[in-house]
């Protein structure tokens, strides 16, 4: 059998964690946010990320086989 590739793209964007949850950045962080976007206080809550909910974590763990 193929080994199962990894897929580049949840590579780049989840992290596994020891205790087998995934992690991801917060949303709404590419552009838009330095000044005029948003509030000081949104930014700075958008700096914390979160983690994935129980219903995407098996589609994710999928893509990521590694662990």
């Amino acid at each position: 059998m193929p080994k199962i590739k990894t897929h580049t793209g949840a590579k780049k964007r989840f992290k596994l964690t020891k205790s087998g949850k995934i992690k991801h950045g917060s949303i709404n962080r590419r552009h838009f946010n330095n000044g005029h976007g948003f509030t000081s206080k949104r930014r700075r809550q958008l700096r914390k990320g979160d983690f994935v909910e129980a219903g995407q974590a098996a589609q994710i763990k999928r893509l990521l086989p590694y662990k």
